[in-house]
């Protein structure tokens, strides 16, 4: 009987008509539209995630759920990815649970959103792959005593800092772009993190980088031209032996009699000068000599110019000649032709003196020219004037605090790349520009074939800002990423890479800042910004924390976490290079730590130190060391490299010696330790030591009460 009975009711529910599917897409609708309202991301506050639509096809039995842009703002991974089909499983009804699901913001999925690094199957339309340029770099230092092979060689990469002083065009006078507050101001703030910290670390690793805006703080400027020899600057010099014949060049820089106003290019505006190549064994050599007159003694960046011609060689040779000794460089002349190109920065000492000079020698391992034109010594100051009526109206600072826009015009791009609304509107032009001189360089190299440029095979753009919101409490903005992929039909420049590659590129950065910032990770805002949308590579601007923010500007102003954060963006520049070229990569050491000098004996100094470890990066190991040492005046010298971590050191009495110690590895080169000093007097009667009790630099005292904060 109780058989036949659940027989029964089995075949009554069996019969009851299946729910319409008006009723189910409704289920569907509401729990979709209530999992996204409540949705909320473990690793970034998203805002407010809601349901666009969805599409059900019971016959295919296929779901395909839209969500909005701001699910789109957080970070994808397998696991996380996963989960999500998962919960989503959980709160559909069945059948539909049992469904292809499938959840895009835009026109992806969510799988797709995946950064290629940290996914099995690659999308190949976000990697270089064997696209690379493998010709000479723009500028090698043939002097550094060691080989960087798992690093960034022969990787060129456009990194800027934000800002600058600027021309307000409806008030006619130049101010900031940001205004003051706690201590500094982003126009500044920016170039304390990418100048000193950043910058040097991607170098460290074999990167050539270029920055739209005037990277050396030396108000100085000393130019030495070929169209300008024996003025107060120094000294021009043409060697050559009996079968060498310089001729005049084409278009060259000139030196400016007085500002630059709108339009003027100091590029063409001189002439410049050319060489046949010699191979050392010929005796058919010749030189170019620049002898600066060094107003004062001090660091000075170095930047060269020249033209690039068919004939051009791929390693023109500039040797260096400054207060440490003479360091030897390679130059592609073969790109690059008609701007500042630089050379590294040097101490020198005051005066004209005939060991501090820069040479490029007719030296090459092919066949064809070298070019000479202007060397310039240190950033200089102001020269370009957005003048009201007939008066010369220029910022009056050092060049270091102005804006691109103006650093782009001294630097020789055309007038549309850095005046792209006719020097009408200077902030949206100095904005514009950081991009459009940076596709300029690039244009027609590896990366960009159809482009016209000067051929330097810049791969990515990457603008560093500090402005990123406010808290009215104790809490800290953090750190937002900005990419565009709704551009240009979503692909880069020539069309060669999807522009979900600068999706990647802001993913892998702030993750790896997220790893060691105590600030909060923020979205990633796939927007339309000029920084992130008009580069032809991959680019991103990463908003690093918040200049109006109390609690922020306490990590802002410690340089420790300056070098950590940009630690952090390196080694996620690092990876995602080398993802998407598919090479091997090492992270470059950190710095050693209990550096020590103690007398040996025999006018001997010991030296020893420790490697640092690096707890999140393996392959951060150091296998040998550089021991830089400077004597007396002097400056540092070119380095030797070391294998074991302490050495004794032979002193002339009479005679100061410094010395300072990096580490390195495949990966490239640490930052330096302390320096440490030591003298023997000729008629020693005695030791004294001197003992550094400062551990580190720190920045502006804190006040934080009930009823004032700030610095």
């Amino acid at each position: 009987m109780m058989t036949r009975i659940l027989i029964t009711l089995l075949l009554s529910l069996l019969a009851l008509p299946p729910l319409s599917a008006q009723s189910q897409d409704k289920v569907v609708e509401r729990r979709l539209r209530e999992y996204f309202r409540s949705y909320e991301s473990t690793d970034v506050d998203l805002g407010t995630c809601k349901l666009v639509r969805f599409q059900l096809n019971p016959r295919k039995k296929t779901l395909t759920i839209y969500a909005n842009a701001n699910f789109g703002y957080q970070p994808f991974r397998p696991e996380s990815t996963e989960k999500i089909y998962s919960d989503l499983r959980k709160v559909l009804p069945g059948p539909v649970n049992y469904y292809n699901i499938t959840l895009l913001v835009g026109d992806r999925s969510i799988d797709e959103l995946i950064p290629n690094i940290y996914r099995k199957v690659k999308d190949p339309t976000r990697l270089w792959g064997k696209l690379t340029h493998h010709a000479a770099p723009w500028v090698s230092n043939v002097s550094r005593p060691y080989p960087i092979s798992e690093g960034l060689s022969g990787r060129h990469l456009s990194i800027t800092p934000s800002h600058g002083h600027y021309y307000k065009n409806d008030e006619q006078r130049w101010t900031w772009q940001r205004p003051s507050l706690y201590c500094t101001r982003e126009d500044l703030l920016s170039q304390s993190i990418v100048v000193p910290y950043l910058t040097p670390m991607l170098e460290n690793a074999g990167a050539v980088v270029f920055s739209a805006r005037e990277r050396d703080r030396q108000p100085h400027d000393i130019i030495i031209d070929n169209d300008a020899s024996g003025n107060d600057c120094g000294l021009y010099i043409e060697e050559k032996q009996r079968k060498t014949h310089w001729e005049d060049g084409s278009l060259g820089f000139a030196i400016p009699q007085g500002v630059l106003r709108h339009g003027d290019n100091p590029f063409r505006e001189g002439t410049s000068r050319i060489l046949r190549t010699a191979s050392h064994e010929k005796h058919s050599e010749g030189a170019a000599l620049w002898i600066p007159a060094i107003p004062e003694r001090g660091y000075y960046a170095v930047y060269t110019t020249y033209q690039s011609y068919p004939s051009s060689v791929p390693d023109a040779e500039y040797l260096i000649m400054h207060a440490g000794g003479t360091t030897h460089l390679k130059v592609n002349q073969q790109m690059g032709g008609g701007t500042w190109v630089y050379l590294g920065t040097y101490e020198f000492l005051s005066g004209q003196r005939d060991d501090q000079m820069v040479i490029l020698t007719n030296h090459s391992a092919h066949t064809g020219v070298v070019c000479a034109d202007a060397i310039r010594f240190g950033g200089g100051s102001a020269i370009v004037s957005r003048e009201s009526a007939d008066t010369i109206h220029t910022s009056q600072l050092p060049r270091y605090y102005e804006g691109a826009r103006y650093q782009a015009q001294w630097s020789g791009f055309p007038v549309e790349r850095y005046a792209n609304y006719n020097g009408e509107r200077d902030y949206a032009e100095d904005i514009n520009c950081r991009s459009l001189v940076t596709n300029y360089l690039l244009g027609g190299s590896v990366y960009c074939p159809d482009s016209v440029g000067l051929r330097v095979p810049i791969e990515l753009a990457l603008a560093l800002h500090t402005d990123a919101g406010i808290r009215e409490d104790d809490t800290t903005v953090g750190t937002l990423g900005i990419y565009t992929t709704d551009y240009n039909n979503s692909r880069l420049g020539n069309g060669l890479l999807s522009r979900h590659a600068s999706r990647d590129l802001t993913d892998i950065v702030q993750s790896h800042i997220q790893e060691v910032s105590p600030l909060a990770r923020r979205a990633m805002w796939d927007r339309n910004y000029s920084e992130s949308r008009l580069p032809d590579v991959p680019s991103c601007i990463i908003e690093l924390l918040s200049h109006q923010n109390f609690a922020d500007m306490r990590y802002a102003h410690d340089p420790h976490y300056k070098f950590l954060a940009s630690r952090a963006i390196y080694t996620g520049i690092l990876r995602y290079t080398a993802e998407m070229h598919g090479t091997k990569h090492t992270v470059q050491p950190l710095p050693i730590h209990a550096f020590a000098a103690d007398f040996a004996g025999n006018s001997k100094v010991r030296l020893s130190w420790r490697p640092t470890r690096d707890q999140r990066e393996p392959s951060a190991t150091p296998d040998s060391y550089i021991l830089y040492t400077r004597t007396d005046d002097r400056g540092w010298d070119n380095g030797q490299r070391l294998s074991s971590t302490a050495c004794d050191i032979t002193l002339d009495p009479g005679h100061m010696y410094s010395f300072r110690v990096s580490a390195i590895n495949r990966g490239g080169e640490s930052f330096p330790s302390e320096v440490l000093s030591a003298y023997i007097a000729p008629d020693s009667k005695g030791k004294v030591l001197v003992v550094n009790g400062f551990q580190r630099v720190d920045g502006p005292a804190v006040v934080n009460t009930a009823e004032r904060a700030g610095f």
